[in-house]
């Protein structure tokens, strides 16, 4: 799967996963709609972003959430 709104540049953010053309990292909008903030506020607050950009955002999560191994803690 393409992700033509990410990008990820060891010369911007210390190379995380950001919108193309800021430095608005995916972790920090994933963040964001996880504690419940409307994809109205963010385009508010964030007015160079689009509804695409953060739809791929969520794509762009899930996508690498599904090639990893995650460790988790296992109670008895």
């Amino acid at each position: 799967m393409a992700f033509t709104r990410i990008r990820i540049d060891h010369r911007i953010m210390g190379g995380l996963a950001c919108i193309d053309g800021t430095r608005i990292p995916v972790a920090m909008l994933v963040r964001m709609i996880a504690a419940g903030t409307p994809m109205e506020t963010i385009l508010e607050e964030y007015p160079q972003l689009t509804e695409d950009d953060v739809r791929e955002t969520l794509r762009f999560a899930a996508a690498n959430v599904d090639q990893r191994v995650m460790p988790l803690d296992q109670t008895a």
